[in-house]
């Protein structure tokens, strides 16, 4: 009974510790990653704050369309694959491969990279949108 208590406690919950230990971990280079679940959550993580940040970066500077979204993913993944095999050396095979360990927490980083890039693209560049779409109306009514 008393196992299972400490399993779903475990399961549930990070201690204060674990999260200090994980963090320590995650910025010492060559760590060592006992629970693989642990390092895949600092991947997943990781991947959200760098998502945001480049949606920050990519919002300021005004780029739209493929070129920014081929960005993304490029300087996204490349962070990744350069943290697990030049910083923490990780034995990729552990881990199920590096496409494994690349598509960790790619999905949510691209939407959390997409809402801030149209929300600060959108709220920064809102009046250079609106003078473009006032030229492109008068062009298409000037032909007519």
């Amino acid at each position: 009974m008393a196992t299972k208590v400490n399993q779903a406690d475990r399961k549930g919950k990070t201690k204060n510790g674990d999260l200090k230990s994980i963090w320590n971990r995650a910025i010492t280079p060559h760590s060592e990653w006992i629970e693989k679940d642990d390092f895949l959550d600092v991947i997943y993580w990781s991947r959200q704050i760098v998502g945001i940040f480049i949606g920050i970066v990519m919002g300021i500077i005004p780029l739209k369309g493929f070129i920014a979204i081929a960005l993304f993913v490029m300087i996204n993944c490349g962070i990744v694959y350069l943290y697990c095999t030049n910083f923490q050396m990780i034995d990729e095979e552990a881990f199920g491969g590096i496409w494994e360990i690349i598509k960790e927490g790619f999905m949510t980083s691209f939407a959390c990279f997409l809402v801030t890039w149209i929300v600060l693209y959108t709220g920064i560049h809102f009046d250079d949108l609106s003078m473009e779409k006032l030229h492109l109306s008068y062009f298409w009514e000037a032909d007519y």
